[in-house]
Parts: C-alpha cells; sequence; structure tokens
C-alpha cells in the first residue's frame, strides 16, 4: 500500500469531509463545502483504493469552490467526498533525494524506495527576503567556446535557451548539467515540464552514463499528467533546489525544459477556469504566473542557485507574449538558430543575437571583453555581406572584406564543438575547453595565426593549439 493512500485512508477515519463534488469539467472539479478551504490549499479524494489531490484555485460563492485535479480524472465522480489535508501540496526533503527521479508529489518514478523523512516543505514557499538574497557572483565557464567568449554564465545568474522545435535545446541542457557536476562539482535539478516519456527516458539514461546522476536530481511532470501536473512540477523542483541551497550549502544549477509547457499548462488551466483570454489567446495571469516562481531563482549566503531555462519559441517568433515574458525575468539570453543548424554548426547558437546583461568590461575585464567585440565584429560583417557573395561571389569583395569573411567562417565553424552527452549518437569524443584556451584562439584568428589553415580543419574540435605552428 503507498504511503499516499495510508495517509488519504487515515484522513478519511479520522475527519468528516468538508464537501462533495457537484461538478466535473474535465481535469476542474466544482466543490460544494460546509467551510471554504483557502485558496492553494490541497484536498483529497479516495475512490477504489486510489488517491486523488486536487488544488483549490477559485472561490465562486459561499459555498462553491473550484478546483484542478493533481492526477488522472478516470473515476471522478458526483458526490464524491472530499477531504481537507489541513496544508498546501508538501513534498518529502531528504539528503537522499540526490540521484532520484521524482514525480510532482516526490514520489519515486526510478523504481527504488521512497524517500523515508520526516520533513516536508510546502511548495509555494515565499521567496528569500531582499536582506537574505545576494547578487550575483564570478564567471560560470561551462567549457562550452561560443557561450563562454560571447554570452557568459554568472554563478547565481538566470539563464534562458530560446528555439522552435528540433534545434538543439534539451541536449544543451543535459552539456550544462554535466559541466557543473565535472567542472564545478555542484548540484543539479532539472524539472521536466510536460516531458515526453521518451525524451525523459534517454535523459536519465545519459546522466546515468555520463556519471552525473548521483549530483543530480531530476522531478519530471510527464505530457500526459494533468495540466495542473505540468503547472505545479517547476514549483516542486525549485523546492527541492531551495533544500539544496539552504540546507545542504550546495551551489545548485537549476535547469527548467520547457518553461513554454509550463505557461502552456497554466492556459489551460486559466480556460477551464473560465477566466477571458487577454493577449493571443493566453491567460490573463501570464505576466504573474511566471514571475512568482522566476523571483523564487536566488542565491543566498548558504549557497548560490544558477537557473537555466529552456522556451520554446513558437513558429520561431521572439515577439510572442510567452517568450517576452520570461526573457524579461533572464540575466543572459541564447537563442537557438535553425539557419545554423542548417550549416551543421552545432551548438547552433546564434552568436549575435544571444548575448547577457553583465556583457562590459568591468565584468569580463578588458582582454576578454575586446576579444569578444572583435569576434562579433567579424561575424557581424560575414552577415552583411552574405547576400553580395551568394549573389556576385567572395572574389568581388575588397581584399579587406575578404579577409574579414576567411576568418569569420573560420572562427563560425570553431564555435562548433563536440559535447559529451552526444558522444553515443555522434561517435566524436566530448570535448571541455577553458576559457583561457577560447580567448587564446580567437585572438590568434583575428590576428591572423591562422590564415593559412583549411575551414574543415577547424570544424567540430576542442582547441586550436596542436595545430599552431
Amino acid at each position: 500500500m503507498s504511503k499516499g493512500l495510508t495517509l488519504a485512508e487515515e484522513q478519511k477515519q479520522t475527519s468528516t469531509p468538508v464537501g462533495i463534488i457537484a461538478e466535473v469539467h474535465g481535469p476542474v472539479v466544482v466543490i460544494v463545502c460546509k467551510k471554504l478551504p483557502p485558496l492553494h490549499q490541497a484536498l483529497l479524494a479516495l475512490c477504489d483504493h486510489e488517491v486523488y489531490l486536487f488544488e483549490v484555485h477559485q472561490h465562486i460563492d459561499e459555498q462553491h469552490v473550484r478546483a484542478i485535479t493533481l492526477h488522472r480524472t478516470a473515476g471522478l465522480h458526483r458526490g464524491m467526498a472530499i477531504y481537507d489535508t489541513g496544508a498546501p501540496l508538501h513534498i518529502p526533503i531528504t539528503p537522499s533525494c540526490l540521484g532520484r527521479l521524482l514525480n510532482t508529489f516526490g514520489e519515486p518514478l526510478d523504481g527504488g524506495p521512497a524517500l523515508q523523512t520526516k520533513d516536508y516543505r510546502n511548495i509555494h514557499n515565499r521567496p528569500v527576503p531582499i536582506h537574505e538574497s545576494v547578487g550575483i557572483g564570478d564567471l560560470l565557464e561551462t567549457g562550452i567556446k561560443v557561450i563562454d567568449l560571447l554570452c557568459p554564465f554568472i554563478k547565481g545568474g538566470k539563464i534562458g535557451l530560446f528555439g522552435g522545435a528540433g534545434v538543439g535545446k534539451t541536449v544543451l541542457i543535459m552539456e550544462f548539467m554535466h559541466a557543473v557536476a565535472t567542472l564545478h562539482e555542484g548540484a543539479s535539478v532539472f524539472a521536466g515540464v510536460g516531458e515526453r516519456m521518451r525524451e525523459g527516458h534517454e535523459l536519465w539514461q545519459s546522466l546515468r552514463e555520463a556519471g552525473v546522476l548521483p549530483e543530480a536530481l531530476m522531478i519530471f511532470g510527464q505530457m500526459n499528467e494533468s495540466p495542473g501536473v505540468r503547472f505545479r512540477i517547476g514549483l516542486s523542483a525549485l523546492t527541492y533546489a531551495e533544500y539544496l541551497r539552504d540546507s545542504l550549502q550546495k551551489d545548485v544549477l537549476f535547469v527548467m525544459d520547457n518553461v513554454f509547457r509550463f505557461v502552456q499548462a497554466g492556459s489551460e488551466i486559466s480556460s477551464l477556469l473560465g477566466r477571458m483570454p487577454a493577449t493571443v489567446g493566453y491567460q490573463p495571469t501570464l505576466i504573474t504566473e511566471v514571475a512568482e516562481m522566476q523571483d523564487r531563482i536566488l542565491s543566498t549566503r548558504q549557497g548560490t542557485m544558477t537557473s537555466v531555462q529552456a522556451v520554446y519559441v513558437p513558429a520561431d517568433d521572439m515577439t510572442d507574449p510567452a517568450v517576452n515574458a520570461v526573457l524579461s525575468h533572464l540575466d543572459t539570453s541564447i537563442i537557438l538558430s535553425r539557419a545554423q543548424a542548417s550549416k551543421g554548426i552545432y551548438p547552433a547558437i546564434d552568436p549575435l543575437q544571444s548575448g547577457s546583461k553583465l556583457f562590459d568590461r568591468h565584468a569580463l575585464g578588458e582582454y576578454h571583453y575586446s576579444i569578444a567585440e572583435g569576434v562579433r565584429e567579424h561575424l557581424a560583417r560575414y552577415h552583411e555581406l552574405e547576400d553580395i557573395i551568394t549573389m556576385l561571389g567572395v572574389e568581388e569583395l575588397s581584399p579587406k572584406d575578404r579577409q574579414i569573411v576567411m576568418r569569420a567562417r573560420k572562427l563560425q565553424r570553431y564555435f562548433s564543438q563536440p559535447f559529451y552527452t552526444a558522444a553515443s549518437h555522434t561517435g566524436i569524443a566530448g570535448i571541455s575547453v577553458p576559457l583561457a584556451q577560447t580567448l587564446a584562439d580567437c585572438e590568434a584568428f583575428l590576428t591572423g595565426r591562422y590564415d593559412n589553415v583549411p575551414e574543415e580543419r577547424c570544424y567540430m574540435r576542442g582547441g586550436m593549439d596542436e595545430l599552431a605552428q
């Protein structure tokens, strides 16, 4: 018998129902209550030895509430007795959560034993007070050349990966988790929001094979689950990340894939609750819901929390309201480009559109800043000349422009890189490149030291040091 079922039976035996189900509209139920439970309160029902959890979202009048089902709705019926758990949704916390695969409720999905603990935390925790939080820290090296040079990560910052379907967001996220576990010896918390079963299983197996699972915690709310689960999975994962940061004093990488599915789940719930849609059909509470989650991603004196969030871009439209709502909270934005992917350049990061709010001389230092600016200038000039090259050929350019184009093309290929987490698919061993090596290589490209090196020698490699003559 599961722990949830035992608790539900105890609840049924020791208390009277707070109400009964009056209506069922998909995952939304209307409950007639004698006394209205507060918003976000967790309610439960027991039917045929199966537990159903609900979360209160609306007070309709003095006797009716609307609640979202946090499980499958098969088996729900009018007249079913509802019991009050006496608190919002809580999850078990323990140091043994690392290395595990859990669901929204902290229950195991990996076939292992349930978490044994008497400590539980409310998933609706308030953000850390301002006087207890700390600002961003030093550069966080990832070993990925294009990111460390042009859109560097900052310890304690928020990073967004924006891209359409199939451009490599999940692979890049897996590589970040590998880098944090191997380079920085921190803990990772992965929130899979609306993940496909296949994707979740592949990610779990990849992390096990890469040897980083012992310092990672994976929380999944799958695509086939109710919108209530997909809407709350991010808060459950954040609660575990806060526990690792504050109680175990770890530097935490909080990874979320995919924030857009969190927004979609909120839109689905909003429509079911009868709210009038806002811009482009999104929920009117979009900005607030995104902010409630983002404002909890903070660093404290006990430990740092760095966030990497994948954001699906509908129809590759960066002006989408959901994309803009997330974008406003981020320190670093990495734009994945379908054009880069079509050239076979992976990671398919657009170096001109991507950037960081902290990209300045004071944060990076004069040497790093000047190299990065030189690389951007070369790539930008090449981008301007691409149409002319297509129509007239590179021979029609001035000697100076030809030189810039040649160096920019080599830089473009240099920024491709084999990943550890993709080695089983590509057959190429993963490579991590220190920032100092990347800066030295790019300086050499800009000063012409590699002008005689063929473009193909720059593709899918680590550093260029062995080619230096």
